[in-house]
């Protein structure tokens, strides 16, 4: 039984038990760590409400404690351990390899309340920070990076595959808008001269105005949809870009769990 209150945003115990077994274990000497799911409830309960550290309820404990957990873990990059972790394990359970050999690209540029580096983004009109996101045919995050909102898709989308194409060796196409269009084209298509890399560009129909649900480019946007179930993501609240990344991971770190604590309990109904 745990001796706090429960939130909606509380890991469930089928949730916990995914969880404790990516976390690293406690340290044989010195002080005796916190109570982790404590702390993760805590760090869920911000993610999803939107609130100050200094505005955690007080069944969480002292919120620098809390807080103290979360930049530690952040400096380590054990939040995007534990995703990346998470991601394999969806995948699997999905029927699929661990490796994707698709994937979708697109940005979202969000206001920011904090200092730190921003631009304006003449076309949405936003002062802020994008994200510049690659997912999977299932939605998951393979990689994220947070510019200023200043930044051109293109530039934005160099500097993510940049950092992530070596990792997912068996990529071979990655769906676009048209934005990413020009040389960005003929540059993925060099990452790998001797591989099969490219980029997909999916263009609006004809004469199609406002809104519309384009083929592949659904799923990214979908992706998008799921964040901003995140009041910490509706805007931009972290001074550094790094630790809006950690945000974004932490986002989907709830989302993986809550699709493999539903499947673990359908299995044992069954």
């Amino acid at each position: 039984m745990q001796n706090y209150a429960f939130y909606p945003t509380s890991l469930t115990d089928a949730q916990w038990q995914i969880l404790q077994r990516l976390l690293p274990k406690p340290a044989p000497r010195g002080r005796k760590p916190k109570n982790r799911r404590l702390v993760l409830d805590a760090i869920f309960y911000i993610c999803r409400g939107g609130c100050a550290w200094r505005l955690l309820p007080k069944d969480f404990g002292p919120w620098s404690t809390i807080y103290d957990v979360y930049r530690r873990w952040h400096k380590s990059g054990l939040w995007q351990q534990i995703h990346d972790a998470l991601r394999d394990l969806v995948r699997k359970a999905s029927g699929k390899r661990t490796q994707p050999s698709a994937a979708a690209l697109d940005s979202q540029s969000v206001k920011a309340a904090e200092g730190g580096p921003t631009g304006f983004d003449a076309g949405k009109l936003i002062q802020g920070r994008k994200r510049h996101l690659l997912v999977d045919t299932l939605g998951l995050l393979l990689a994220v990076c947070v510019t200023p909102a200043s930044t051109q898709d293109r530039d934005g989308a160099v500097e993510l595959l940049s950092q992530c194409f070596l990792v997912y060796w068996r990529l071979a196409v990655i769906w676009a808008d048209s934005a990413y269009g020009g040389r960005l084209v003929h540059w993925v298509k060099s990452l790998r001269p001797r591989g099969r890399l490219h980029l997909d560009l999916i263009h609006k129909e004809p004469g199609q105005k406002g809104f519309a649900l384009l083929r592949k480019r659904w799923i990214v946007e979908r992706t998008f949809g799921w964040l901003m179930k995140c009041r910490r993501l509706r805007c931009d609240y972290e001074k550094k870009p790094a630790h809006s990344e950690a945000w974004i991971y932490i986002a989907m770190t709830g989302v993986m769990l809550r699709r493999l604590a539903r499947q673990t309990e359908r299995k044992a109904r069954k």
